[in-house]
């Protein structure tokens, strides 16, 4: 696969090459003999955790259907697609405790990678974002850990249906679930949140919410709501949250954000003015930051501040508009 020069691919969880198979997901049989292959392995998590093996070369992240059943019995079962070797799929624990998030203590040690890697048990069940922040797996394998995650999150919270109350089933691979009762299908969701930068000259515009561990600042971000363009949404976040009027935006990159099934949306919002006013419910601080002050932030040399990981797409959008590599 040629090499992706667009912004997005710099960002955390965006490379996956899976053949995701989508026309095939209704054949039963060919999923069947898929998952019946010597070279079918599986993705194994437990709650949000993921499941990983130690040994001497490292972290291991696929398994076979043997040694999955061997860590608990599986709720549900998903194809992801085919990596060229044979089926790759997503396998969800039974009963596993749902994660609520990390704590802001939980964060400050990931956003400084001060993280502790697991001991030395050979079975390490793990955060994502720790997974990819100390380097655990590729950014290939990331990004297919993040496909089933958000895919097992769905399916943890759909077990019965919307409409009437029935026990679903799944359907097409796992990519869907059937009410048994009222026949209604149900469809895996991704949530689209913008995140964004208001740029003002030489000026942009972060904040930092109440969780945020002490001089962290990052992008201004907030979910699309229905019938609501992405420039709307843009707008209308920056001016709820700092009291910033804004008007041409800009598309810039995207993510997938699998904490717990969203697509991150960056965009670049030409304010209009430079009075902050910031939503206490919503942010601790809003401020401006110059060019240089970015330029030192996103190299980690701004004294007293610093800015969400490589993995986040908020450190990208800051970074490629630091450097001029955006208007």
């Amino acid at each position: 696969m040629a090499a992706r020069k667009e912004l997005s691919a710099r960002t955390g969880y965006s490379h996956n090459d899976l053949d995701r198979q989508s026309d095939k997901r209704d054949d039963a049989a060919h999923v069947a003999a898929l998952r019946a292959d010597a070279e079918a392995r599986t993705f194994v998590l437990a709650g949000d955790n993921v499941i990983l093996e130690r040994d001497s070369e490292g972290y291991r992240s696929l398994f076979t259907f043997a040694e999955s059943a061997k860590m608990g019995p599986a709720r549900e079962t998903a194809f992801l697609g085919h990596d060229g070797v044979g089926g790759v799929f997503a396998t969800l624990l039974e009963d596993a405790p749902q994660d609520l998030g990390p704590t802001r203590e939980q964060l400050q040690r990931i956003y400084k990678n001060e993280a502790p890697l697991p001991g030395k048990t050979a079975e390490v069940r793990t955060d994502l974002r720790s997974i990819l922040m100390q380097g655990m797996v590729s950014e290939k394998t990331a990004g297919r850990l993040a496909q089933a995650k958000s895919l097992m999150y769905w399916h943890s919270r759909h077990r019965f249906c919307s409409n009437c109350g029935g026990e679903t089933q799944t359907a097409a691979a796992g990519w869907k679930r059937v009410c048994a009762a009222c026949k209604g299908e149900h469809f895996p969701r991704t949530d689209p949140v913008v995140i964004m930068l208001a740029v003002s000259g030489d000026k942009c515009l972060l904040g930092r919410q109440p969780r945020f561990p002490k001089g962290m600042y990052s992008a201004l971000a907030g979910f699309v709501e229905g019938g609501e363009t992405l420039e709307d949404a843009v707008r209308r976040e920056i001016k709820e949250e700092a009291g910033i009027s804004c008007g041409k935006v800009t598309y810039m990159a995207s993510q997938p954000w699998p904490f717990p099934c969203s697509l991150m949306i960056g965009c670049l919002a030409e304010a209009e003015d430079e009075k902050i006013t910031i939503d206490v419910t919503e942010l601790d601080d809003a401020r401006w930051f110059s060019r240089e002050e970015a330029l030192k932030l996103v190299d980690g040399k701004l004294d007293g501040f610093f800015c969400p990981p490589k993995l986040a797409i908020a450190h990208h959008l800051l970074a490629a508009w630091a450097r001029g590599e955006v208007a």
